[in-house]
């Protein structure tokens, strides 16, 4: 159905639309008082900026004759109609109602449109999609509805709204990530152009190759057009705010301080650190294997006003802020934040696989992608015999090494992983060297902070020990895109010289110390660590800085008249445009904070 005029009718509530042991942010903050890691850090717009509910964003609309309402993949639009139409119809308002789904291609259009972009069938990956929004649309029909000048309101409802070209309004609703996923598993949404929902695994590649590519495309389109923005992560409710008072507020995070809304999940090899050390977790849950503190394609950020909540996505900090947030690398990496930093917990937990990166020209012709995946992993906390597997012995002979893990896939059987690659001690606050082509595994008890590039879901994995993801069923194995990438001449006594950061003292106050801790040539990012009794003084040095407080309470951290608090293993970046800050020690102990930023030479990758 493309039309539809107001009536009585209301399909409903959709009760079960999510499917996580993780609960919803809240719409309303609490309180602001904290004492420790918090799930949902906020950046405050001032008072009266953002409203709560659909009464207000109705009275709003029908200040207008036509409005365009558009939005992200994975927002259930037909909530939003149900919403929004009841309270228009409390009201008495006569609108029309125009549906974007009635205009979309036929299915079997679609999927022939973006068959090139999924690869093989059970593949993990596909190569990002090259076409835009406007592909899945007959769009000749589209760009031709009118508005019946008998209604009072005309609205144009879905994804892809804009699309009409019409010289009206929009407002964009928006939802989180993390949400989108829980919604994908629940069955309550479909991918772009799809009749119906279908397994988890296929929707979140759809997702990732194809959807989110052409709606973050249509959103930069669209960007100065949209004047209300809202966040719809809720079922019968949203917050909205406009859109100049959203960007007035991350114009002033652009200069000074932010820290995004992370989220967990569970997974095979998962442990129990994360459980027992962040409050809010849901304990019931079997395990935390990952954290996404700073995975910005995955990651929102939380805006609030008279203690109403709005999560946008962060896309929209870089797509207005790019140049402030990034600096003078903005024009290299776009709209996109470099830096990721993740949690992986194997605390009373399993081993990773036996992995590899791709290389970048690897990446960039088979997947599509602008980077790759060189990691780190620095050691935040473990027990005392945990492990981290990393480099090929010297005497690794690859033909052997491909003959063990492809017997082990044929036939379940162990691989002898340590005749062929390299076992480290870890200790806190370890840095280890992961550049792409690398093997690696980080072993079970340990809480690793993952420092990375921002690609995060290339990983090749050769050897799993074995083991079976949550449902029971095994992981992919991907030894043939493995050896094509893998540098077997990372060996011997290269890795514990190249491939184990060696902190070196490079300046030092009355009461504070400043180390490098040298990454590899093949990493564009850089790591230091402060360790100070009272402040120090830093500056931004032409880049980002991603900062975690790595041992110790608390800190305040003094920039542009914004005096945050953080705490423990919380990430949080200093943009560019911030330029010089001070971090202060709330507590009584010599604390450590790790700071990662970009190198000033990043040639090798734009070759």
């Amino acid at each position: 159905m493309t039309e539809m005029r107001q009536t009585g009718e209301d399909t409903g509530q959709m009760q079960r639309f999510r499917k996580s042991g993780q609960p919803l942010m809240p719409q309303q903050q609490a309180g602001t008082e904290r004492a420790g890691y918090t799930m949902y850090p906020f950046h405050a717009l001032g008072s009266g900026r953002i409203c709560k509910g659909y009464e207000g964003l109705a009275q709003w609309i029908l200040r207008e004759k036509r409005v365009i309402i558009d939005g992200y993949s994975g927002v259930l639009w037909e909530d939003v109609y149900n919403s929004l139409n009841k309270v228009l119809l409390e009201i008495g308002a006569s609108v029309q109602w125009i549906f974007t789904a009635g205009y979309l291609k036929p299915e079997d259009q679609v999927n022939a449109l973006i068959a090139p972009f999924l690869g093989e069938e059970n593949a993990v990956w596909g190569t990002r999609c090259s076409r835009s929004l406007a592909d899945f649309f007959d769009m000749d029909d589209l760009r031709s509805i009118q508005a019946d000048a008998a209604a009072g309101c005309t609205i144009v409802l879905g994804a892809g709204a804009a699309l009409c070209g019409w010289d009206a309004p929009v407002v964009y609703l928006d939802v989180p990530r993390n949400e989108i996923q829980y919604r994908m598993r629940a069955g309550s949404i479909t991918n772009l152009g799809a009749a119906a929902p279908t397994s988890p695994a296929g929707m979140y590649k759809r997702f990732y190759f194809v959807d989110w590519v052409v709606h973050n495309a249509h959103k930069k389109d669209i960007l100065n057009k949209i004047v209300v923005i809202g966040d719809t992560q809720w079922s019968g409710t949203l917050s909205w705010a406009l859109a100049a008072d959203i960007r007035q507020g991350l114009s002033r995070m652009a200069q000074t301080v932010f820290r995004v809304r992370p989220w967990f999940e569970p997974g095979t090899w998962g442990g129990q650190w994360m459980k027992e050390h962040i409050p809010g977790l849901n304990r019931e849950a079997v395990n935390y294997a990952w954290s996404f503190e700073l995975i910005v394609p995955e990651n929102g950020i939380v805006l609030e006003s008279g203690g109403c909540l709005l999560e946008l996505a962060f896309d929209f900090l870089m797509l207005w802020n790019r140049t402030e947030v990034i600096g003078k690398h903005a024009g290299f990496f776009g709209d996109e934040f470099p830096v990721r930093f993740d949690f992986l917990d194997t605390w009373d937990g399993g081993n990773l696989s036996i992995q590899c990166h791709p290389r970048l020209p690897y990446i960039r012709k088979n997947f599509g992608e602008h980077i790759t995946q060189d990691e780190t992993y620095y050691i935040l906390d473990r027990k005392d015999d945990a492990k981290v597997y990393l480099g090929f012995r010297e005497d690794i002979e690859p033909d052997a090494f491909r003959a063990a893990l492809e017997n082990s896939q044929a036939n379940n059987v162990p691989v002898a992983v340590e005749a062929f690659v390299q076992v480290h001690d870890a200790h806190r606050h370890d840095l280890f060297l992961i550049p792409n082509g690398t093997v690696h595994s980080s072993g079970a008890d340990n809480l690793v902070l993952e420092i990375s590039a921002t690609p995060y879901i290339f990983t090749f994995k050769m050897y799993d020990w074995l083991q079976v993801d949550l449902n029971g069923a095994p992981r992919p194995i991907n030894i043939e895109h493995a050896f094509n990438n893998l540098r077997f001449e990372y060996k011997g006594d290269y890795v514990t010289r190249e491939l184990i950061a060696k902190p070196r003292l490079i300046d030092r106050g009355s009461d504070w110390e400043q180390y490098h801790l040298p990454t590899h040539p093949h990493h564009f990012y850089d790591v230091h660590r402060f360790e100070f009794d009272s402040r120090v003084l830093l500056t931004t040095n032409d880049s980002c800085n991603v900062l975690m407080l790595v041992e110790g309470s608390s800190i305040t951290v003094q920039t542009g008249g914004e005096e945050p608090v953080f705490y423990y293993a919380e990430t949080f970046v200093i943009p560019e445009a911030a330029k010089q800050y001070t971090l202060v020690n709330n507590g009584k102990g010599r604390v450590r904070v790790l700071r990662v930023f970009i190198k000033d030479a990043i040639d090798h990758l734009r070759g």
